[in-house]
């Protein structure tokens, strides 16, 4: 069934690849969900432009809360995940679309291999579902039986003369190449489903005020994710990332691919948890998915009322030439921080939410380096939510209980916001919530190039 691009649903609320160019994640969760999933394809979730797979963390605990066995689930990490400027010209720690789609087609033949499916299903969000349109249209339909694309841009993020090399520019030979002038946007023989926000995308905005051109038409509107040919939806107030990791997103997802709702929204929980993942760097700051060897990671139980340290750490070894760390098994009840040491970066003290489930997705990147305006201050502290935005009025947020100055109102754009406290707030608790999830921090001293970053889970 094709749906019109206007359907609307009811309910809650951008470098070349070196060899082994991806990294591909099983779902490291153990099976207690309600219904039979082998019947269904196993599914690949495809990261956005500079993102990696633990975004999709949420999501896959919601598959297998619905039964899916985690071998049939994975997520894939694209080494370079950021685009070129121009995708004809090589770029230093970026990657191109032909990059993506080598990678993508690697990873697909991988998971059929680790489970004998002859189709699998893809699941992407932003610039993910680039890659995923590419290696469909180019000979690879009869590998994918489903292509979900959340919130991905697939008649660009502007339309015009600037930049005509860059993927993200409607114009550019790569969406020429995948739009046509007319006729079906979709490969025969994959089903296709789009999933976009009503109005508060960032990225398909008709003005250009959110890349930087105010008053300029970016030839974009907010029915730009939608394709000819595909099932189109719209979830309502959702922003750009949440397209694919909302809860009101895995519905759809969910039963788009198995042909079904599913019994539960939520997350079961599990008794046995063990958590695990990747080190990762940012050279020159570019953000990347390239191993970090030798980075001491330790993890500590801490208490939820005032973040302090319970006990010696659970974990405390260095990553070894993979870049992975773990795995350490934690209580699904307890707060946790996750303290990270590695050349080159401020030592990062990551807070989060109990985990309810296992994890081998758990990816770690150091905090942004300590800059002139840190200088004078005692600490440095920040609240992160990295599989959405925050918007206001929309969200409840608050640092430290102030709603946070540099979080701008109206389309949620900004996933990071940043306050500095005095040396005399040292070691103080500092509370960061979102909606209703609410993590406390502890403030470390920027003398000792050390930064705390609050990470929401939702």
């Amino acid at each position: 069934m094709v749906l019109s691009r206007r359907t609307i649903l009811t309910g809650a609320a951008m470098l070349p690849l070196a060899a082994h160019a991806f990294r591909f994640e099983a779902a490291a969760q153990t099976g207690t969900g309600t219904t039979a999933g082998s019947d269904i394809p196993p599914i690949l979730f495809v990261h956005g432009n500079g993102d990696h797979a633990a975004l999709w963390m949420t999501q896959i605990w919601r598959m297998e809360s619905n039964g899916i066995p985690r071998n049939r689930l994975m997520a894939l990490n694209f080494t370079d995940p950021l685009a070129r400027s121009d995708d004809a010209v090589a770029q230093q720690g970026r990657s191109s679309t032909e990059d993506q789609r080598r990678g993508l087609g690697e990873a697909i033949a991988e998971l059929k291999k680790r489970t004998g499916a002859a189709k699998v299903a893809l699941v992407a969000n932003s610039r993910g579902g680039y890659a995923v349109r590419n290696y469909i249209k180019n000979g690879g339909s009869a590998d994918v039986s489903h292509a979900v694309l959340c919130g991905t841009p697939n008649h660009g993020v502007f339309d015009g003369t600037d930049s005509p090399g860059s993927e993200f520019n409607g114009r550019s030979p790569f969406l020429k190449s995948l739009n046509p002038g007319e006729g079906p946007e979709v490969t025969e023989g994959t089903a296709f489903l789009t999933l976009r926000s009503d109005g508060i995308d960032k990225y398909a905005q008709p003005d250009g005020r959110l890349l930087g051109k105010p008053g300029v038409a970016t030839g974009i509107t907010s029915d730009g994710p939608a394709l000819r040919g595909a099932t189109n939806l719209i979830l309502g107030a959702i922003d750009h990332r949440e397209t694919g990791f909302h809860p009101r997103a895995f519905r759809e997802i969910y039963k788009f691919i198995a042909g079904h709702e599913p019994v539960r929204i939520d997350i079961a929980p599990e008794a046995d948890v063990k958590i695990s993942g990747l080190v990762t760097g940012t050279p020159g700051g570019v953000p990347t998915n390239r191993p970090v060897a030798d980075a001491l990671v330790e993890v500590y139980r801490v208490a939820p009322d005032t973040g302090e340290r319970i006990g010696a750490a659970l974990h405390s070894a260095r990553t070894s030439a993979d870049g992975r760390w773990g795995p350490v098994q934690v209580d699904p009840a307890w707060p946790v921080e996750i303290a990270l040491t590695s050349a080159g970066a401020p030592i990062t003290h990551s807070y989060r939410s109990p985990f309810p489930r296992s994890s081998d997705v758990v990816h770690l990147r150091a905090g942004r380096a300590l800059g002139p305006a840190d200088a004078t201050v005692g600490a440095v502290i920040s609240m992160s939510r990295v599989r959405g935005y925050f918007g206001l009025p929309r969200d409840v947020v608050l640092l430290d209980g102030k709603e946070p100055a540099d979080v701008k109102a109206g389309v949620p754009t900004d996933s990071l916001s940043t306050i500095r406290l005095p040396a005399t707030d040292i070691g103080r608790p500092v509370a960061a919530l979102f909606n209703q999830e609410r993590i406390v921090a502890r403030a470390w001293p920027a003398s000792e190039n050390r930064i705390t970053v609050a990470e929401f889970t939702e």
